[in-house]
């Protein structure tokens, strides 16, 4: 395609040439998946059609920009703003996401601008309306912006769905999605209902590598606190760095370690998706105009903000995943043809070894990606019924146009019909109930039964369930806003607790009207963090990669010595975790008998496999007594010692094992709590009110049992069974484990091995009450460590 003159005067305007793959995705006919690298002008590639069209008069919607990410838009039309200036367009460009004012949703519907940036939640939304048509029927153009980051989730599948519905509505659209961190091309492309692939030139690889630190990382622990004085010496070294953490609660207190070690007391921020919309955007528009020398955040700044100035990039803490890792990375340098600047900073000895496999997986090119999921068919009950919002359909031209629809290319129309039964009536066993008679045929079409019932879908709409969380606000009338908490953290607070929230040590006083207030505690230590965390599994990739290089002496050259010597103590004690083998050790101290089995399977699986583990256990009358998994090992402690770990890990009957633990587990009720949210079952937001997350939890477990009992083969149980294995407790990498390492590898040894000794400290963490106690456990961690040879 020949860019129109304006443009390319434009281009000229800024010192700029358009880079190839900027001009083959404008002339582009069909649908394409651009792959270009951080700061290689993905975004504005995929607008560069768009500003070409729009030299004409333009009468409606012509393009939708679609982001993962809320700050994105805002990012994304702050740049869009100066192209559009600069070529002398009359066009209107405005975002709708969650924080766009019921007024201005309102008028889009009717009056939509020339383009228009959201998310997926608020497409699906807009979809909704029987205006729908007429907004989108002029559209011309789609552009997903990091659609990998959406297509590993069930907002993918719900996006997806959506673009299905976009076609019915403009079928002379295209769509485009961008990224620049794609494991699999073609799955990607495929996840889009098929599309073609531009790759542009990767450019120049990246400058990463371990920051030097003055002391070894602590044998335990995820914090990284040991290296706040590094850090903050490369930020004093740079000129604009982010600090990724893997969470919220790790970012608070890691925000703290780098002021206690800021002697130059440089502007440094704190950003995370916990904190108030105000906090955040404070903190974005600080960092945009240059006013912040660090921003320590977590995933909340993973995409596409685009922050010139960024030249360095810290991770704190194993990235447990290259892709992640590769994301991270392109936020520094954010420039074509201009390597990007990182270091990583391991938490601990094992993590020492998970960065270093990271660092060469990023080296060799590799990225990480399970094979996805068919999409899910409780996302495809919520959005039968958001159609049904916009109108009567039909169900034959209903099942045709979702089967358009990349993740679900493959779904029966049995599948389809028990999705459209269960959205009309609740399936068999709450079909008597009126408050899930939602739908009724009439006249060959399905139709909402009752239109009131069309608010109550739309406030329910979405596929993230997260912990509930409560607003925290400064205590008095009008306090300000400080972020959210967790409703079950709330629930352990006493008046007069202190934690950790937005940078700031805050006290507890009091819970008014589903609002915890507090008052500002500066001089106090904080007796908690406010957020538990996620435990992120590392990727099997990585995990298998982590597993080569300990088995692999050879290797070793690329570890610092100590991590080497440590790895080497334990060949010479017992024995080495290697690729193809599983392997085992048994030992004992203090009286228990201790079984630890290296499985490299991620801490999901683990903690799976700990829970059959200690099932057969007691069963085998070996008195287990508890266990405590991470991403690499599982490590069980009981009355008397397995001899013989081979009918332990007999893959006949886990998984029989697995569905029974399950039925009764609070696992599986989660889990289903989650898929009746999403398709429909339940809602939690309801006008005028909204259920807390225990009157939720307390719903969906009635009618889990209620559904066991009656109705065991309902379509939400169905869906539940499979997400539940092959997410929360991941039995897919234990089956995995066991296929791919046959032979068990058993030693039993005179004390703590080496590679035991961390998860020994992690097994011994109790709450600490005070000093006392707190010296107690260091003497018996020195002492436990000095047993294990790694004094």
């Amino acid at each position: 395609m020949t860019l129109p003159p304006p443009v390319h005067e434009w281009f000229a305007a800024q010192g700029w040439q358009p880079h190839p793959h900027q001009i083959a995705l404008s002339g582009a006919d069909c649908d394409t998946l651009l792959i270009a690298p951080t700061g290689g002008g993905k975004t504005l590639a995929g607008f560069l059609r768009t500003l070409c069209d729009l030299q004409q008069p333009f009468a409606g919607l012509h393009t939708l920009y679609v982001s993962p990410l809320k700050a994105l838009t805002h990012d994304i039309a702050r740049n869009l703003a100066r192209p559009v200036a600069g070529l002398g367009l009359d066009i209107r460009i405005e975002d709708r996401t969650g924080d766009t004012t019921a007024t201005t949703r309102a008028r889009q519907r009717v009056d939509p601008p020339h383009i228009l940036l959201t998310t997926p939640e608020s497409l699906a939304l807009m979809l909704s309306y029987p205006e729908a048509p007429r907004m989108f029927g002029t559209l011309r153009r789609v552009v997903i912006d990091e659609i990998h980051a959406l297509a590993d989730s069930k907002r993918g599948d719900q996006l997806m769905l959506g673009m299905s519905r976009l076609r019915s509505l403009a079928p002379a659209l295209t769509v485009t999605g961008l990224s620049a961190t794609v494991e699999n091309p073609p799955a990607l492309a495929s996840f889009m209902g098929g599309a073609q692939v531009l790759h542009a030139d990767p450019g120049p690889a990246p400058d990463i590598a371990m920051l030097p630190v003055t002391a070894p990382p602590p044998w335990s622990g995820a914090g990284g606190h040991y290296a706040a004085r590094d850090v903050m010496r490369a930020i004093e070294d740079a000129r604009m760095t982010l600090v990724f953490i893997n969470t919220r609660a790790q970012a608070e207190l890691f925000y703290q370690a780098l002021w206690d070690a800021n002697d130059r007391n440089l502007p440094i921020g704190l950003h995370h998706s916990s904190l108030s919309r105000d906090v955040r955007a404070r903190a974005e528009a600080a960092m945009a105009a240059g006013q912040l020398r660090a921003m320590v955040c977590t995933g909340s700044l993973d995409l596409g903000i685009d922050w010139g100035d960024v030249d360095l990039v810290l991770q704190v803490g194993a990235p447990k995943n290259v892709k992640r890792l590769v994301q991270r990375i392109g936020r520094a340098n954010h420039q074509y043809n201009t390597p990007s600047r990182a270091r990583i900073v391991p938490a601990n000895r094992f993590e020492v070894l998970e960065c270093v496999a990271a660092l060469q997986a990023v080296q060799d090119g590799k990225l990480d990606g399970d094979t996805r999921p068919a999409g899910g068919l409780d996302v495809l009950c919520q959005h039968i019924l958001l159609v049904a919002c916009a109108g009567p359909f039909c169900p034959e031209t209903l099942f045709h146009e979702i089967t358009r629809a990349g993740p679900y290319a493959a779904v029966t129309r049995a599948e389809f019909d028990a999705c459209v039964e269960f959205s009309a009536t609740g399936g068999y066993a709450l079909r008597a109930y009126d408050r899930w008679q939602r739908l009724v045929l009439r006249g060959g079409l399905w139709q909402l039964r009752d239109p009131r019932t069309a608010r109550d879908i739309r406030m329910n709409i979405g596929t993230i369930t997260t912990p509930e969380t409560l607003k925290v606000r400064r205590k008095g009338r009008g306090g300000a806003p400080l972020g959210e908490v967790d409703e079950s953290f709330a629930a352990t607070l006493t008046p007069g607790d202190t934690f950790l929230i937005g940078g700031q040590t805050v006290r507890y006083d009091t819970l008014r009207d589903m609002v915890v207030e507090v008052t500002p505690q500066p001089a106090r230590q904080p007796k908690i963090a406010v957020f538990g965390g996620l435990k992120m599994s590392t990727s099997t990739l990585l995990s298998d990669r982590v597993l080569a290089l300990i088995g692999d002496p050879a290797q070793w050259g690329a570890l610092p010595r100590a991590t080497a010597q440590w790895l080497q103590l334990q060949a010479d004690i017992s024995r080495l975790p290697q690729p193809g083998t599983l392997t085992c050790e048994t030992f004992s101290r203090g009286g228990r008998a201790y079984f630890c089995l290296y499985g490299f399977a991620g801490y999901n699986a683990h903690q799976t496999l700990g829970l059959l583990l200690t099932r057969r256990m007691e069963a085998a009358g070996l008195g287990p007594l508890g266990f405590v998994a991470t991403d690499y090992a599982v490590l069980v402690w009981s009355l008397d010692a397995v001899t013989d770990p081979a009918p332990l890990l007999n893959p006949n009957g886990l998984r029989d094992g697995l569905d029974d633990w399950l039925a009764e587990n609070a696992v599986m009720k989660r889990s289903f709590r989650a898929v009746a949210t999403i398709a429909g079952l339940i809602q939690r937001n309801l006008p005028g009110k909204r259920k807390t997350g225990k009157q939720a939890t307390f719903s969906s477990d009635i009618l889990y049992d209620t559904l066991r009992k009656y109705d065991p083969d309902h379509l939400l149980l169905r869906i539940t069974r499979d997400q539940a294995a092959h997410g929360l407790v991941d039995f897919g990498r234990i089956e995995q484990m066991l296929r791919d390492r046959p032979q068990i590898v058993h030693t039993t040894c005179a004390r703590v091995t080496p590679l035991a000794a961390p998860l020994m400290l992690e097994a011994g963490r109790v709450p600490i009450r005070g000093l006392g106690h707190e010296r107690l456990l260091d003497e018996e961690a020195a002492r436990m460590l000095a047993d294990a040879g790694l004094a």
